[in-house]
């Protein structure tokens, strides 16, 4: 399976812990950092994990702290967002892919599952997060709607991690290429998925992963769940 981490961002919610390095490489336990663990657990279970990285803020540093990858650079990362550092690495759209921002942290059991849910289009829900979500999913019957950091109601939380088929991705890839020759660099790549659902191009469904841990990184209480689930890792 394809695997994009985007982990070109500069982490700025998390200075002064961010100031000398992205929050990928923050420690969270066993000498591991996010990414590195990521990418352990992607090939733990994905024997044929084809794994790309994209970075950007301190890039050699990134890079240097992880073997079997390969790696695309978004040079402006300090003046884009991720739907830019997506665009670098666009001929990943070319097949099945997972799609997974570079500060997420999940369980084993979950990272096992994630890797059988090939042949999907599906973004990851947190439905037991029903306030204070960062950036939220609303769905009717099994189809995702909208997503957005401005909704008052909404299913759950999104959990940075996206399924899509090849025609999914491929779909994506003109939409992202769309945004940016209208220069929407400042966004998420996730509103690119937005607007397919918003032109009827494609249906994105979910999966429900309230029963799983996971967290992203914004703060320092995220950071230290994060160490909570590396905790409970066995290490091989």
């Amino acid at each position: 399976m394809n695997y994009v981490i985007l982990a070109a961002g500069m982490g700025t919610r998390l200075h002064p812990f961010t100031k000398n390095y992205p929050k990928c490489m923050l420690q969270i336990g066993y000498g591991e950092t996010v990414i590195q663990r990521m990418v352990r657990l992607l090939k733990k279970f994905d024997s044929t994990a084809h794994i790309t990285v994209v970075t950007g803020f301190k890039r050699n540093d990134v890079e240097a702290s992880i073997n079997g990858c390969n790696f695309v650079y978004n040079p402006f990362y300090g003046v884009t967002n991720s739907i830019a550092s997506l665009w670098f690495a666009r001929d990943s759209l070319l097949d099945n892919v997972i799609l997974i921002n570079g500060d997420i942290v999940i369980s084993e059991q979950l990272t096992r599952e994630l890797t059988k849910l090939v042949n999907n289009d599906l973004v990851l829900v947190d439905s037991s997060i029903k306030v204070d979500g960062d950036y939220n999913v609303q769905v009717i019957d099994d189809l995702v709607v909208v997503m957005s950091k401005q909704l008052d109601e909404y299913y759950g939380e999104y959990a940075g991690i996206t399924i899509l088929t090849k025609e999914s991705a491929l779909l994506l890839k003109e939409q992202v290429e769309r945004m940016i020759e209208d220069e929407c660099i400042n966004e998420w790549y996730e509103n690119a998925l937005v607007q397919m659902i918003l032109n009827s191009e494609f249906k994105l469904k979910y999966y429900d992963i309230s029963d799983y841990e996971w967290t992203e990184i914004d703060s320092v209480n995220h950071l230290l769940h994060a160490r909570r689930i590396q905790g409970k890792d066995r290490i091989v």
